[in-house]
């Protein structure tokens, strides 16, 4: 791989003369959406890989398959929907749950390369800084995209998946997945960068991740839940977005909960990018 393959002369022959001895311009590097470009297919080669790829599927599947069975009782409670099937509430909740999970594998990639030397091999070369991060943001984006969309194929397919919403439902639910693992892919980036280290950053993501997780409405309905544990899934970050995918998935979406999810999303990125980037520089 070649961030530079456009240019013809490298900084090794920077400094050297012409013939009527005016120095030559000196070489700056590709633009940022050459080494964007660059970097983003660099990190997608991991879809050539199976080994790679498939685990990252099959792990929310086989967990799909676990939780659809252990909580599908949860359906027959006074509190769950009227003419809801738990496989039709729970799917949507899923994707949200995979988004954080996506986000944590950022930063647990992220600190991987700051120990084998991959990003020392950047710094010596002509790259902003901020294009490394960027361009594994993309590329994490379009691999978390895609293996939602086979968890969804799946659900229909072998779970008898199919909410009231339809397809534009569950397109709009995968949409507010995707937006949200890659908000959350820029903040497991700045605490990679901070931690510097993958035997520290897979703990704390992972128990993070976990108490988002089980402390929300993925599984029950909050009315299910003890006091102190409702009021702590009401205010759940986690549980606003299932919401908001939840309720697209089964065709009766809130305009003002998608587009708060969305705009915390935005909010988020606008916050955390520069300090990921700020602490990916001084890591690097």
């Amino acid at each position: 791989m070649s961030i530079t393959a456009d240019h013809p002369r490298s900084p090794a022959n920077a400094g050297t003369t012409t013939g009527s001895g005016a120095a030559p311009p000196r070489f700056r590097g590709s633009s940022a959406l050459r080494q964007i470009q660059v970097l983003s297919g660099r990190s997608l080669r991991a879809l050539r890989e199976p080994a790679l790829v498939l685990p990252g599927i099959l792990e929310p599947i086989l967990m799909l398959t676990v939780f659809s069975q252990v909580f599908r009782s949860v359906s027959q409670t006074q509190s769950f929907p009227a003419g809801v099937s738990y496989i039709d509430y729970l799917l949507p909740a899923f994707l949200i749950t995979s988004a954080v999970s996506a986000g944590l594998k950022s930063g647990v990639a992220l600190t991987t390369e700051l120990n084998n030397g991959i990003v020392a091999r950047f710094k010596s070369m002509p790259i902003h800084t901020g294009t490394i991060l960027i361009g594994r943001s993309i590329a994490d984006t379009v691999l978390n995209a895609v293996n939602m969309v086979v968890m969804l194929v799946a659900g229909a397919l072998v779970f008898g998946y199919g909410p009231a919403g339809g397809v534009l439902g569950s397109l709009g639910a995968l949409l507010v997945a995707v937006v949200l693992g890659w908000s959350l892919g820029w903040v497991f980036m700045a605490l990679s960068a901070w931690l510097r280290k993958p035997e520290a950053m897979q703990p704390v993501g992972g128990m993070v991740n976990m108490v988002l997780l089980f402390a929300s409405n993925a599984f029950v309905p909050t009315d299910g839940l003890p006091s102190w544990l409702r009021a702590f899934a009401e205010v759940n970050p986690m549980s606003h977005a299932i919401t908001a995918a939840r309720d697209l998935a089964l065709g009766d979406p809130d305009a003002g909960t998608v587009l708060a999810t969305f705009g915390i999303c935005a909010v988020v990125v606008a916050v955390i990018a520069p300090l990921a980037i700020r602490n990916f520089r001084r890591a690097s």
